[in-house]
């Protein structure tokens, strides 16, 4: 998503992690952009080590972005975690709290934090929150109630934002995936390969999907082309929702 942005022309796309330094995957993205005519110098893409839990230290990377680039267009709140299997009767308060607290609480200091520079500049933007499929259906035989209660807040999250903010040409929007094949799915998927074809089977397409195929969908939700959209749910399943 960072590189689709860059791409398309943001002058700056900074990506916010927990860990100290960033990954093989974000030095690769940087190296890339850094070869593309017309991208290359420094600070096209930075890396801040901050936990979006820490609604204080959310705040405090957006006014450092908003005093350095004068300006904040667009945000997406991508933080989450999947806990394994869990009868949902015996959910333990801990865990169940440890979702909550990076999929709904580090989404909104996210949102915040990107708003708040948003609302401070007068130029508008947009919020980008990362929800999914899950938050609007329930995984078939997944006991996963952390997970898919938490990205049902995010489309609640969306709408109510999407509904304060409004006024002040500020759009807020969600982004529900289906199955794809991240980091987070491939830590579960590779040690169980046979649910890699289940998941596939379950939706019209017949396969799960690539990161990259949400890149068109992020890049006209962060624009002016999508300048009349606010409060919704865009959906990019491979068909799951309509059997």
């Amino acid at each position: 998503m960072a590189m689709a942005l860059a791409e398309a022309g943001a002058r700056a796309v900074y990506c916010v992690d927990l860990p100290k330094q960033p990954g093989e995957e974000w030095a690769k993205v940087r190296a890339y952009l850094a070869r593309m005519e017309g991208l290359a110098g420094e600070g096209r893409l930075e890396y801040v080590s901050t936990d979006v839990r820490d609604q204080e230290a959310m705040w405090k990377v957006g006014e450092m972005i908003g005093d350095r680039e004068g300006r904040m267009d667009a945000c997406i709140a991508a933080a989450g975690v999947l806990k394994t299997h869990t009868n949902c009767l015996e959910y333990p308060a801990k865990q169940f709290q440890d979702v909550m607290d990076v999929n709904v609480n580090g989404v909104l200091f996210t949102a915040q934090a990107a708003g708040r520079q948003m609302d401070r500049f007068g130029n508008g933007g947009s919020i980008i929150l990362i929800a999914s499929m899950s938050g609007s259906i329930t995984n078939k035989d997944h006991a996963w109630v952390s997970y898919n209660t938490s990205k049902s807040a995010v489309l609640q999250m969306t709408r109510s934002m999407a509904c304060e903010l409004g006024p002040k040409r500020i759009r807020v929007n969600s982004l529900s995936p289906g199955h794809i094949y991240t980091n987070m799915t491939a830590a579960y998927l590779d040690t169980q390969p046979h649910l890699l074809e289940k998941w596939a089977s379950l939706n019209p397409m017949g396969r799960i999907g690539r990161p990259d195929e949400l890149r068109g969908v992020v890049t006209w939700l962060a624009s002016d082309a999508s300048s009349f959209c606010t409060g919704s749910d865009i959906l990019v399943s491979g068909g799951h929702h309509a059997w």
